[in-house]
């Protein structure tokens, strides 16, 4: 594996995964196609207890590819991506996302997929995809489960980035830490304290008990997005423009027309 890092912990009970490129720890098609792998191969690991997902280095992701949501590139990497929401929804384990610096995008979409939250003060959140002229389709659809239809709204068209401070203030964050060795610390404790004693086939009951609702709603709206992205979103001007603009380094020149299909 090239783009991430698999340990596993506590007598192999503890699936860590570290997301590691060498920079911002971009999924791209190689990170979701190893991620998938991985996925795939915990079908057949009954005792594991907890996922957890977390950043080499500063950050935990940057997000997806940009380079990958050019039009002709758009429909083969939602596909594959949304196929890691389908597969975790599958396998009920529960997942925590463990995140330091910038969390954005799709990475913030990975971590909204999962149980339990933790950050630390350098964490920046943020689902900036409407300032490219696109939209994030998992995160449209948990995002307002998570936090609610007013946070989430105000988060996704607006685009903005926002501290660990106020992620925790609006219940976005389970539990918020000065800093990295402190979360890990912190995150460990939880694990030994609420994951370890517990029966792994029933904290997949667990999982997909109070996730009956949350799976639901992704099972049948993550679908009509990606749709929606592919075969409207991406015919219009601006969606184009937005992705090219950014990857020329300059500032879009919008059309505003709305294609009728």
């Amino acid at each position: 594996m090239q783009k991430i890092k698999i340990e596993y912990q506590y007598e192999g009970s503890v699936a860590r995964i570290i997301l590691d490129d060498g920079k911002g720890n971009v999924l791209d098609s190689i990170m979701m196609e190893e991620l998938q792998k991985l996925l795939n191969d915990f079908k057949n690991a009954p005792q594991l207890k907890l996922i957890t997902f977390e950043g080499a280095g500063k950050h935990f992701s940057f997000g997806a590819s940009v380079e990958e949501h050019q039009k002709e590139f758009a429909a083969a990497m939602l596909r594959g991506f949304h196929q890691l929401f389908y597969s975790l929804r599958d396998l009920a384990i529960p997942t925590a996302a463990i995140i330091s610096g910038q969390c954005l995008g799709g990475g913030l979409e990975l971590a909204l997929m999962c149980n339990i939250m933790f950050a630390d003060k350098t964490a920046k959140l943020g689902q900036p995809e409407i300032s490219l002229g696109v939209f994030p389709p998992p995160a449209s659809i948990l995002l307002p489960e998570k936090i609610g239809l007013a946070k989430a709204e105000e988060l996704l068209i607006t685009g903005k980035t926002i501290s660990a401070d106020e992620a925790k203030s609006i219940g976005l964050i389970n539990e918020l830490f000065d800093d990295k060795g402190a979360m890990a610390a912190g995150a460990s404790k939880w694990i030994e304290t609420y994951i370890l004693p517990k029966s792994a086939s029933s904290l997949r009951f667990g999982v997909k008990a109070v996730r009956a609702k949350f799976n639901h709603v992704l099972s049948n709206f993550l679908p009509q997005l990606e749709n929606m992205y592919v075969n409207q979103l991406m015919e219009t001007h601006d969606a184009n423009e937005g992705i090219n603009s950014f990857l020329e380094k300059r500032k879009p020149v919008w059309n505003h027309e709305v294609l009728e299909k």
